[in-house]
């Protein structure tokens, strides 16, 4: 990752629910920011600005608070019920010199040889854990799937990653499979199935009784 994004910051003097909705009205975003055994700092940010950055992939940022600039990561994100816009940030203080463990988003690249097939792909995670240098964090991970044919499987083991990048997440995790499609039944097919109703023994004993009296 060559590029660092600059964002301003300011302290936030209020926290709690309602002073983070009135920040979210005026078009900030709140955050935190902890590491390198310093207080937790509460900030906030220019919405505007941190999503245009989150949307290019930049997860080293250089954040300006009070006149002074500190190196930070991306460490989480909170979004709204509808998942759609971001309501609160993590962020960690960091060197350029040090080693972190970072969650980077995985990409599929390719079109599988099962869909040819009559499968579907199906991707079980969207991102994997990895270890690397604070200036060497990927924007995203690539998941090669074009070799990929129904049955196949690919485990967080069989990724390759960049130089100086380490596999955190566990090797045999499932990152995606391949399958086929299941066909629809038919009518006939599903009545087949249906469970036949069962005897009801009390009304024929007392249709017998009815009969004998």
């Amino acid at each position: 990752m060559d590029k660092t994004l600059l964002l301003e910051a300011q302290i936030r003097e209020r926290t709690g629910s309602g002073a983070a909705a009135q920040l979210r009205k005026e078009g900030h975003v709140p955050a935190i920011v902890y590491g390198h055994k310093q207080e937790p700092v509460a900030i906030s940010l220019d919405a505007h600005d941190f999503a245009k950055g989150l949307h290019h992939g930049q997860r080293l940022m250089d954040i300006k608070v009070e006149g002074k600039t500190q190196k930070m990561i991306l460490k989480a994100l909170q979004y709204d019920y509808l998942g759609r816009d971001v309501v609160h940030v993590d962020l960690m203080r960091v060197d350029v010199m040090e080693t972190v463990r970072v969650t980077i988003p995985l990409e599929l690249k390719g079109i599988a040889q099962g869909t040819h097939e009559g499968g579907i792909i199906e991707e079980h995670v969207d991102r994997i854990e990895v270890e690397c240098m604070v200036t060497n964090m990927p924007e995203t991970i690539p998941v090669p799937v074009k070799d990929v044919a129904v049955g196949d499987v690919l485990h967080a083991g069989d990724l390759t990653l960049p130089d100086g990048v380490t596999l955190i997440s566990p090797a045999e995790m499932i990152l995606v499979t391949c399958h086929l499609v299941a066909a629809a039944k038919t009518t006939e097919e599903l009545e087949e199935e249906a469970p036949t109703a069962p005897e009801v023994i009390g009304e024929k004993k007392e249709e017998a009784e009815g009969e004998g009296g």
